[in-house]
């Protein structure tokens, strides 16, 4: 599949309904389940209300976007096969790709909590992250020690 290819799928994403943001709407599709879109968005735009209650000197997209932009890893490790050996190379991660692992880690963390509805995990989730706490923040962090770490494979990146 080549890269025009991939980047034809995105263009075709319109933007959301209340915040006219194309990131909301990949947010949104990436929390949908089964294809209910309209439990999606309104458990989506819920937490954005509760984030808007709690936060009320912060626009609750801000806060949103602040969020994922928190959670993007900057580099991250990949397995290379070299000889008979793999080895961890850290590498640069692409926009999109940043993107898509930022929003994965919040739906992911928020996901795990137990005993409370989605809408106010997720809220929870996307204040952590605005502040720079949280699972997802400390899922970044752990990405990036790893590639700190593997440092010394960098000279095997492709």
């Amino acid at each position: 599949m080549g890269s025009k290819a991939r980047t034809a799928s995105y263009d075709k994403l319109g933007p959301d309904i209340r915040y006219n943001s194309i990131l909301i709407s990949k947010f949104i599709n990436c929390l949908m389940h089964d294809g209910k879109k309209s439990v999606a968005e309104r458990v989506f735009y819920s937490a954005m209300d509760l984030i808007e209650q709690r936060l009320p000197n912060e626009p609750p997209i801000d806060v949103f976007t602040k969020a994922v932009e928190n959670c993007m890893p900057a580099i991250e490790v990949r397995s290379k096969r070299v000889g008979g050996a793999t080895y961890q190379v850290p590498m640069q991660v692409r926009k999109n790709r940043q993107q898509t692992l930022a929003i994965r880690w919040i739906l992911l963390s928020s996901r795990e909590k137990k005993g409370r509805p989605m809408h106010v995990k997720l809220a929870d989730e996307l204040v952590a992250a605005y502040n720079r706490e949280g699972a997802a923040i400390s899922k970044r962090e752990n990405v990036h020690r790893m590639a700190d770490a593997n440092k010394a494979f960098a000279h095997f990146a492709w």
